[in-house]
């Protein structure tokens, strides 16, 4: 298998053919490169080098509406350069506050959808049709299999979609100088509205420990009243993803245990 680009060295690259200079200590995670810079008038931003594909159309459709500001993108290198927000994130807050400002943020993301985005209703209705063909040996009861196909089925018949971020959760969201917090690294879909929540449940999980069921009831009861969600529709969209996540390729016993409780604590 061929090695992809070194994102160090596309880092330097774009920092010279974007007149740029560093200005703090490179951020990595799996995916992607961070580095805080001054552009050449000295103003502090941040560049980034392996944005997912779509980073940028949402970025500018958002135009620092809720998430940070685009200064200028390579979409073909998935190169951005946004606005600067420091490396602070909900990560320190307790869940009520955190919820609270995930769900502000979700009224501003979710403006009207982008043709160039795929659908995520689209994808749930192919994963649905996979499931049907699967044989018996999927990790998730059956019972919650059949309840997942047939909430598929309400929910994707009544689809009215809007740009979603795709990813939003504690660390996804900065503190920044312009607002007290903006979204960044967004995946961006099209999609409904009560399909963003599962990141949230998801994410911090030592948090829930030795309470799990109220945990994740205590944060979806949080962010469906502070964003006015449909609660009967949130639900089923997060039972739906735990399900779809459960059956996934490859995933380990201790996450399907942690889907399946998410689902179940949802409905309890």
């Amino acid at each position: 298998m061929t090695a992809g680009p070194d994102p160090t060295a596309l880092a330097q690259h774009r920092l010279g053919q974007w007149r740029l200079r560093a200005d703090g200590p490179v951020e990595r995670t799996a995916d992607a490169l961070t580095l805080p810079v001054r552009t050449a008038d000295g103003t502090p931003a941040l560049l980034k080098i392996g944005a997912s594909d779509s980073e940028h159309l949402v970025l500018r459709r958002w135009g620092g509406n809720g998430a940070v500001r685009l200064l200028r993108a390579d979409p073909h290198e998935r190169a951005l350069l946004t606005e600067r927000v420091t490396p602070t994130t909900l990560g320190a807050l307790p869940d009520t506050e955190a919820c609270e400002i995930v769900a502000g943020l979700y009224a501003r993301l979710h403006v009207p959808a982008l043709p160039q985005l795929p659908s995520a209703t689209e994808a749930l209705r192919r994963w649905a049709d996979r499931l049907r063909g699967l044989d018996l040996s999927v990790p998730v009861p059956r019972r919650l299999t059949e309840q997942a196909l047939a909430l598929t089925r309400d929910l994707t018949d009544d689809a009215s979609e809007v740009v979603l971020h795709g990813d939003l959760h504690f660390s996804s969201v900065r503190a920044a100088d312009r607002e007290p917090w903006l979204a960044v690294d967004a995946r961006p879909v099209n999609g409904d509205p009560h399909d963003e929540l599962s990141p949230m449940l998801l994410h911090r999980w030592d948090d829930y420990a030795g309470h799990v069921r109220d945990g994740v009831r205590h944060r979806f009861w949080t962010l469906v009243d502070a964003a006015g969600l449909d609660e009967d529709r949130a639900r089923a969209w997060v039972v739906v993803r735990m399900v779809q996540f459960a059956t996934d390729s490859g995933v380990d016993a201790a996450a399907v245990t942690r889907y399946l409780a998410i689902a179940k604590a949802v409905q309890d």
